[in-house]
């Protein structure tokens, strides 16, 4: 009896760690300190001591149950994309650039091309959000997970000045909200979404093309999570005081919209100001879903959310757009209990 026949494959965890470095090499940043394979990752803080009062935070997440689409589909080189981003996109909008990720793999089976393929969306990832991916886990578990499956997750490390965090303390009424356009449903909400679709999660259920949506079922509901990290980076370069900051994930507008606000301000945002991208239309439509439980559950196409001051709106936008992403003015800030109006 040896480590294999019990059902963990060394060679193969080895095979996948020669495969995904040069995907990894793609995230470096010149604080990183050695290479991949060592028992931690090293980063520098040398330039951290430029700072007046430097902060550490951190985020941890997962993709949830997106995952089982990535397994029914086969298609494994996006889903990663998703974990950096639910990580990098709470850290940002805490005002802080994003330092390094690490990522966690639990599979039922280690097969070193589709290993590979996970962690090459990872690194994309890291690549779009600045971040160096300077470690990670791949854990074989045998007799606990079915050999096709597997889970991801991660934890990203940014920093800081203090003076420059983003904590809505000087949020005012009159305020502008500016939401940034999601590209679908991110990775939020996916057990509903799998359940509302039930007939279809299988691989040729996901491959039908829909009308109403331009694509397959299965290349809508993958599109992997938009990271804004760029693009919170370009408004604090245009000048912009970012003072409120929501990523919008599981929870939807009325849970997240209310964790930016301080006490005696209340959002109110105008659910025609944007167009919902029509994958929740088709959920509302096929799985005979309320409102309510839509704007609870979901992004409805705005993926994060910043207050400013109205003078600055305009100059807000403009850097989102030049960074690539799709701005509208979705609301403002009014006196009133802390929580949100959508109307």
């Amino acid at each position: 009896m040896d480590y294999k026949k019990a059902g963990v494959d060394i060679e193969a965890g080895y095979q996948s760690v020669e495969l995904m470095k040069k995907h990894v090499a793609a995230t470096m940043r010149p604080e990183v300190l050695g290479g991949l394979g060592g028992f931690s990752g090293a980063f520098s803080l040398a330039k951290v001591k430029e700072m007046e009062d430097p902060v550490l935070l951190s985020g941890t997440d997962g993709c949830g149950t997106k995952v089982k689409l990535a397994v029914i589909m086969d298609r494994h080189d996006t889903i990663g994309i998703d974990a950096v981003a639910m990580c990098v996109n709470d850290i940002a909008c805490a005002g802080a650039e994003p330092l390094f990720f690490l990522d966690y793999i639990a599979c039922g089976k280690n097969i070193p091309e589709k290993i590979a393929s996970i962690v090459k969306g990872v690194a994309e990832g890291c690549v779009q959000s600045e971040a160096a991916l300077i470690g990670g886990e791949t854990a074989e578990h045998p007799g606990l997970m079915p050999e096709e499956d597997y889970d991801l997750a991660g934890f990203a490390v940014g920093v800081c000045d203090r003076k420059d965090m983003v904590t809505g303390e000087n949020l005012k009424v009159g305020d502008v909200l500016i939401g940034m356009a999601s590209s679908g449903v991110h990775s939020n909400g996916f057990s509903l979404v799998r359940k509302v679709f039930e007939k279809e999660m299988t691989r040729e259920g996901l491959n039908t093309y829909y009308d109403e949506l331009g694509a397959t079922l299965g290349e809508t509901l993958l599109a992997p999570t938009r990271i804004y990290v760029k693009a919170l980076k370009a408004v604090k370069a245009a000048g912009v005081t970012v003072k409120a900051c929501s990523h919008i994930t599981g929870g939807g507008f009325y849970e997240n919209i209310p964790r930016m606000l301080r006490e005696g301000t209340h959002a109110v945002v105008k659910k025609d100001s944007y167009p919902v991208p029509p994958i929740f239309g088709l959920l509302v439509k096929k799985g005979e879903v309320t409102e309510h439980v839509m704007y609870n559950t979901f992004n409805m196409g705005i993926g994060m959310i910043v207050a400013v001051d109205p003078a600055d709106a305009d100059r807000a936008m403009e850097a989102m757009k030049a960074a690539g992403e799709t701005p509208y003015v979705v609301g403002s800030i009014e006196a009133g209990e802390k929580g949100v109006t959508v109307c």
